[in-house]
């Protein structure tokens, strides 16, 4: 599935909840400090949503550059691929 900044690659797991990680490249996120914020909001809306999303291993990759985006669009971003993922 693909949104504005992220792609997330998904398949079901046999656990209980699902899992995630996160994969934000250097090529996309130059400076240290974007890369961490971007993991940091993805892993905080995973945590928040986790409950609600289904039993899936998800790999969240960003693949355009975030250098223009606010936290509020990166965060809606996933949002939506979350609410997709339904």
């Amino acid at each position: 599935m693909k949104g504005r900044y992220f792609v997330v690659h998904y398949r079901p797991n046999e656990g209980e909840t699902a899992r995630m990680g996160v994969v934000v490249a250097k090529k996309l996120a130059k400076r240290a400090n974007v890369r961490n914020l971007v993991k940091r909001i993805a892993r905080e809306q995973f945590r928040v949503r986790r409950a609600d999303l289904p039993s899936l291993d998800m790999v969240i990759r960003l693949h355009a550059r975030v250098s223009d985006a606010t936290r509020a669009m990166i965060r809606d971003d996933l949002l939506q691929l979350f609410g997709r993922l339904k």
